[in-house]
């Protein structure tokens, strides 16, 4: 980062967004917490990024735009063609809800969103995949086998 080395441990904090009342099957999966505190490890990470003043919460200007500059020349900056038909692809495979198409909870999709419309088709208007066909829910007594009654051996009935 430049300039002096900090004195005190550095250190990077998250938080899980807890998402389990809509988003797996609306609530059927909950999230278990009796398995808390959720560690995530990273091997080789290497943040960048500048230094900020902890009192007035800015950035040194001349330091960020240069170290600005220099990220959005990194090739991870960029999303190259293959990279974007590779998302594609994957999005068509595994995705089955989109808060972005979701227009009932959003009516107007949130700024981050980028309607596909070709992508757009595939989901109701809940935001979940639509799905082809008939789904009818299958018995699952339907594997059973009943075994016939012998009317002609009711015995004294």
């Amino acid at each position: 980062m430049g300039g002096e080395y900090p004195t005190k441990p550095m250190s990077l904090y998250s938080t899980i967004w807890d998402a389990s009342n809509w988003a797996t099957s609306g609530g059927k999966y909950k999230v278990n917490y009796k398995y808390a505190p959720f560690v995530a490890e990273f091997k080789d990470l290497v943040l960048k990024g500048c230094s900020l003043d902890p009192i007035q919460e800015v950035t040194n200007g001349d330091v960020c735009e240069d170290q600005n500059i220099d990220l959005e020349a990194q090739d991870y900056a960029a999303v190259t063609p293959l990279r974007r038909l590779s998302m594609r692809r994957f999005r068509q495979k595994f995705m089955y809800y989109s808060y972005c198409y979701d227009t009932i909870r959003y009516p107007i999709p949130p700024p981050e969103c980028d309607i596909i419309p070709g992508e757009q088709q595939r989901f109701k208007e809940t935001g979940r995949l639509k799905f082809g066909g008939s789904h009818r829910r299958r018995s699952r007594r339907g594997g059973r086998t009943t075994i016939p009654i012998d009317e002609t051996d009711q015995g004294d009935m």
